[in-house]
């Protein structure tokens, strides 16, 4: 009899243990939302570079599509959801253009990065982009200068050396760096932005503001350039808008009510590894030593700073 009543305790046992590490799983996504939304937005972000190599047409035009079907998206969500489209002050108005102007610049010249030398290249050098916000960010917002952001960013820019070997100003390589580095700086003054906004609204609802701003000012390169579209580039910048921007970009701002800009920019260095595999495998852009070590730096120090962010919360 007492070995018969053991057994339910030990299968009861055994079933605790094989539910602890899931109840583990689901307490650390319940403490580090932000930090998850963060990564999911790299990883989509990473893949963005693909669509200036697939789709003939030029970066501006390519970003207009882009934040067209997004402001789009976001637009009828937001309506669905019954959501208030006002914003608080004259300032916050004010302030969201100002950010969809540095939206339209940030997208393009990445773009543009991308077109004129490689994915690795355009996706690398915006991975720079905490070095801009390491000194940005405690200006604006009156913090302390951490001196290991400052080391981390700068290690991260060793890992872009690796990589870009050829500064020849004549040359695509140098064009798609300076591109790539606008792009960067561009995406701190943004990122700081975001931040101001992402305790006060929705995330869904700066993107909107942000997105339609940006279609807005590009949409005059339309009359412009007078590009022909066709129905896979439509099919091709409404995926791009819809997902890779709409729900990413939500994601990211929503993950900055959390993390750090200059945790959330180290992360971002992530994007550069996933943009290097998907040109590897969706392009053949094959990648040399240089460039596996220098996106090994960039990883180990994105996986560092998530950790030691994570260790924080």
């Amino acid at each position: 009899m007492a070995s018969r009543s053991n057994r339910p305790c030990t299968a009861q046992g055994d079933a605790t243990a094989r539910t602890r590490p899931l109840a583990g799983a689901s307490s650390w996504l319940a403490r580090n939302k932000g930090l998850a939304a963060t990564h999911i937005a790299v990883l989509l972000f990473g893949l963005v570079g693909l669509f200036a190599k697939v789709v003939a047409l030029p970066a501006v035009i390519l970003v207009l599509g882009r934040t067209f079907f997004s402001s789009a998206f976001l637009g009828a969500y937001l309506a669905f959801k019954r959501q208030r489209f006002a914003l608080d002050t004259r300032g916050d108005y004010a302030l969201i253009v100002a950010a969809g102007v540095i939206l339209a610049l940030h997208w393009t010249s990445f773009m543009r990065s991308i077109q004129v030398s490689t994915v690795a290249v355009g996706t690398l050098t915006l991975a720079t982009f905490p070095l801009f916000s390491a000194v940005l960010e405690p200006v604006l917002f009156h913090e302390k200068m951490r001196a290991s952001d400052i080391v981390c960013a700068l290690v991260m820019l060793a890992g872009v050396g690796c990589i870009v070997d050829d500064f020849s100003l004549a040359g695509s390589m140098a064009q798609g760096v300076l591109w790539g580095l606008l792009s960067a700086f561009t995406y701190a003054l943004l990122s700081l932005a975001n931040r101001k906004f992402s305790g006060n609204y929705p995330a869904s609802l700066v993107s909107f503001y942000e997105q339609a701003t940006a279609t807005v000012v590009l949409l005059p390169a339309l009359f412009i350039l007078k590009p022909s579209f066709t129905a896979f580039d439509i099919g091709m910048l409404a995926i791009m808008g819809v997902v890779f921007t709409a729900l990413a970009h939500t994601l990211f701002i929503s993950g900055l009510r959390t993390v750090k800009v200059r945790t959330a920019g180290i992360i971002t260095g992530l994007e550069s590894v996933y943009g290097v595999i998907a040109a590897l495998l969706f392009l053949g852009e094959v990648p040399g030593v240089r460039e596996i070590i220098g996106g090994a730096i960039i990883l180990a120090v994105a996986l560092y700073s998530t950790l030691a962010s994570t260790r924080s919360n």
